[in-house]
């Protein structure tokens, strides 16, 4: 363990002997929460969490001294918050939150033993990629019709599924757009993105995309640099920028549980559903093996279900 005790000398008379599981808390949140450098929501949420097992020791098993507590009363809590129907996400976090609590208490020798060693938290179960419906992205694009530079920006998202990283550092020097645009297969365009890992690739620019470049690149404003995207302050539109235009965009038209992200599936699930092979959509969208791609197969199937309702004859 090693820890020196005197790194606490100026902390503990403000938090007294630490027996109790309120005073190792407070503990944490004047020492071990800033030597992690959390953020502040992260902080707040391991206080929140921590707080709330707290209490749940206290009044269900009587425990409110830190040697009290076992194995058993951290496996109980589980089963409390799985009877409570608590998502397995949100379990997984308050699981991950009271483990590094008692690394900590551990660590610094409050404790002879860490007890929460062998708490294994709960896998977080993966929520099916959200996508837009052919009706729902059409609607989000002639939503954005009256603004060249937001809709070049989501054309180009959904007809090409790029990170939103990739986006927002497209330069012009990046962009090859054919003066005269047809859907010619031998007259696309391409962008040039850098991938995970740092390698340059190239992306097929398809004739929706370079006619919706083309007309905005027409308007840019002339700035000082050589980002495609302008903020309306003549920056560089960065990615936080980005994702507020679009999630406001998203929720002016009434599209709900969709996100930024959502239009990288939505580009990925129509394709495979459209019959584009799958090495394709797992070039284009920069994935490192097939494997991850695949998920696209089981959501084309239910988008085609979901237009064969949609669009019943």
């Amino acid at each position: 363990m090693g820890s020196d005790l005197s790194l606490f000398d100026d902390v503990i008379p403000r938090v007294g002997n630490v027996e109790t599981l309120p005073q190792a808390l407070k503990l944490y949140e004047l020492v071990g929460m800033p030597a992690k450098n959390l953020a502040e929501r992260t902080r707040q949420e391991y206080r929140n969490d921590i707080t709330f097992f707290i209490e749940y020791l206290a009044e269900k098993r009587g425990v409110t001294h830190i040697a009290q507590v076992s194995l058993t009363d951290l496996e109980a809590y589980q089963a409390e918050m799985d009877a409570k129907s608590f998502t397995s996400s949100t379990r997984n976090r308050k699981t991950h939150a009271i483990k590094a609590f008692f690394k900590f208490l551990y660590r610094q020798e409050i404790t002879t033993t860490d007890v929460s060693s062998r708490l294994i938290p709960p896998s977080p179960q993966k929520k099916e990629p959200r996508f837009l419906s052919k009706d729902e992205y059409q609607r989000l694009l002639r939503s954005v019709g009256h603004s060249t530079r937001d809709y070049a920006i989501i054309e180009t998202y959904l007809q090409t599924g790029m990170r939103l990283s990739e986006l927002a550092k497209l330069k012009i020097s990046d962009l090859d757009v054919p003066k005269r645009i047809s859907k010619d297969e031998e007259n696309v365009g391409l962008a040039r993105v850098k991938r995970k890992g740092g390698r340059s690739e190239g992306i097929v620019l398809n004739y929706k995309a370079c006619q919706a470049l083309s007309s905005y690149l027409k308007v840019r404003p002339p700035v000082p640099h050589n980002y495609v995207f302008v903020s309306k302050f003549n920056r560089p539109f960065n990615k936080r920028g980005i994702q507020h235009m679009i999630s406001k965009h998203l929720e002016d038209c009434g599209i709900t549980g969709a996100s930024v992200h959502t239009l990288r599936h939505t580009f990925a699930t129509h394709h495979v559903a459209n019959g584009t092979d799958l090495k394709t959509v797992q070039e284009t969208l920069g994935h490192a093996t097939l494997d991850t791609t695949t998920i696209y197969v089981s959501l084309a199937k239910k988008a085609q279900r979901k237009a064969l309702q949609e669009h019943a004859l």
